[in-house]
């Protein structure tokens, strides 16, 4: 009997409306729990939250593109070079993009790479799985290459924060890789959790099909069940431990989904997104988590509150059922 458990409660919060002349008013709330890493989410009635506010990207990259160090003209003198024993070159190239060290250090192996230093602006449309899946292969590189040399550090991700309501600072659209000897946290929830189990959490989102988007080519996309963020979209690739093991039609595959996601979240309003790419060495386990990001309002309300940074506990006002939804017809069209 599988130990999966979809644990969901309804509650009720009642208050006197202004807006209906003070009259009683009931609103329901979701508590949900991850069945695989206990965090849990809360899900809000719909229109809970205003749109995401839309900003002009090609200002924005009119302003920033003239002292851009990731830009073409830029790039080779003004970002750092691998160790020779991890690149003779200095430097990893997959087809447009090209990786090199961050120089804010977030790990032991700390790797940058830009998906275009010819593309100073990527709109979510614009992300082709072409693009995605050149930087995911210069991501694989970094991760052989640095295990190669340093075998300790067996920790892998690969990360992006894709425009500034993501966190990143630097507007030019990049990836981040991550090798360490020491697991992050979610890396290390996830380890706790007995590969039966993933594999077991699959079959049941199979089985019941209202958050399933697709399973091809050896990976399940999933609208998380208690989602970290707004629209977030798992993927779980089979028989698969780090971002360094995959094999290329496995990148081609998670390239497709995540262009797919994007264009998704393009049509729920949102330019920005948060992704990481992470798995359990020895367990044969690999997930993909994407969220989308935004500012809210005129003030540009950050979508991170005290419940997310304080309480580990995302409250969003998008159901996941309705995100599956939204985005099964993306993955039918993926070529």
């Amino acid at each position: 009997m599988s130990r999966i458990a979809f644990e969901r409660e309804i509650f009720e919060a009642e208050l006197l409306d202004p807006y209906h002349g003070f009259a009683p008013t009931r609103t329901k709330v979701e508590a949900r729990r991850d069945p695989l890493t206990g965090h849990s989410a809360r899900i809000l009635p719909a229109g809970s939250f205003p749109p995401p506010a839309r900003h002009d990207l090609e200002r924005l990259a009119a302003e920033t593109r003239e002292t851009c160090p990731f830009c073409a003209e830029r790039i080779e003198e003004e970002t750092p070079r691998l160790p020779p024993a991890v690149s003779r070159d200095g430097r990893i190239r997959a087809g447009e993009a090209v990786l090199f060290p961050n120089l804010v250090p977030y790990a032991k192996w700390s790797s940058v790479s830009v998906y275009s230093p010819e593309r100073h602006l990527l709109s979510l449309p614009d992300l082709t799985p072409s693009l995605a899946a050149d930087n995911l292969l210069a991501q694989r590189a970094f991760g052989r290459a640095v295990l190669a040399f340093d075998p300790t550090s067996q920790w892998i991700s690969v990360n992006a924060n894709h425009l500034p309501p993501a966190g990143s600072s630097i507007f030019h659209p990049h990836l981040q890789g991550s090798a360490n000897p020491l697991p992050t946290t979610m890396q290390r929830l996830l380890a706790a959790v007995p590969p039966a189990d993933v594999r077991a959490y699959v079959a049941a989102e199979r089985d019941d099909g209202t958050r399933l988007l697709a399973s091809s080519g050896g990976i399940d996309w999933v609208a998380s069940f208690a989602p970290l963020g707004p629209a977030e979209i798992c993927a779980f690739a089979a028989g698969v431990g780090s971002p360094h093991d995959l094999e290329d039609a496995l990148v081609e595959e998670l390239a497709r989904g995540i262009s797919a996601v994007l264009g998704v979240y393009d049509r729920l309003g949102f330019q920005s997104f948060n992704l990481a790419l992470y798995g359990v060495p020895a367990a044969q386990t690999l997930l993909l988590r994407i969220v989308a990001r935004a500012y809210f309002g005129a003030a540009e309300r950050s979508d991170a509150m005290w419940s997310e940074r304080l309480q580990w506990e995302a409250a969003t006002d998008l159901a996941p059922e309705h995100v599956a939804e939204l985005a099964r017809p993306a993955f039918a069209r993926r070529g």
